[in-house]
């Protein structure tokens, strides 16, 4: 089972969700594929039985990195190439109000038009259960005060319901798929 996750991240705050993502679904057996969206391989998503992607919230919505990767995914839409993929989605914002639901909302409508099946988090999910990040995974990565600051990444309980969200994708695509090794 192949899983592909794809980010864009501007200071490492989304990077290390990312990873943490990645982790999750590797615990789970998966082969699993890992790309900043500027090294991202479109042809590869073909492939793919699962399809994680994320970013930064900008003004509640898809950074423009990702944003323009995705858009460039029409001739396999036309194809049908991602139908019945399962595709799950995360984000990071600077503030706490900075739009979370809405960029993950927003993450997962491409999805939707791409005819992919979309996995969340439910809460039962016990890293979950009071968090209530059902969409996917969202997270505030407080601004630093200074450039010289070190980065505000996520905390070990935001990287372990990315971990939760990997694993997660990884367990449906294996039910869907039948695929019971990596």
């Amino acid at each position: 089972m192949k899983i592909y996750v794809i980010y864009d991240s501007e200071n490492g705050h989304t990077e290390a969700l990312a990873k943490a993502i990645a982790e999750g679904a590797g615990q789970e057996n998966a082969e699993v594929y890992l790309d900043h969206v500027d090294n991202a391989q479109i042809r590869a998503l073909v492939d793919m039985d699962a399809i994680i992607w994320g970013c930064p919230g900008h003004f509640g919505t898809i950074s423009g990195g990702l944003k323009n990767w995705i858009d460039r995914l029409g001739y396999l839409w036309a194809e049908g190439k991602l139908i019945g993929k399962v595709g799950a989605v995360f984000c990071t914002t600077a503030t706490v109000h900075g739009g979370i639901e809405a960029t993950l909302l927003n993450l997962i409508t491409p999805m939707l038009h791409q005819g992919m099946i979309i996995v969340g988090l439910p809460g039962n999910i016990p890293e979950n259960a009071l968090y209530g990040s059902y969409y996917g995974v969202g997270v505030t990565c407080p601004i630093e005060a200074s450039p010289d600051d070190p980065p505000n990444l996520p905390s070990e309980a935001e990287l372990a319901l990315g971990r939760s969200l990997g694993k997660r994708v990884a367990r449906i695509t294996r039910k869907l798929t039948g695929n019971q090794t990596s």
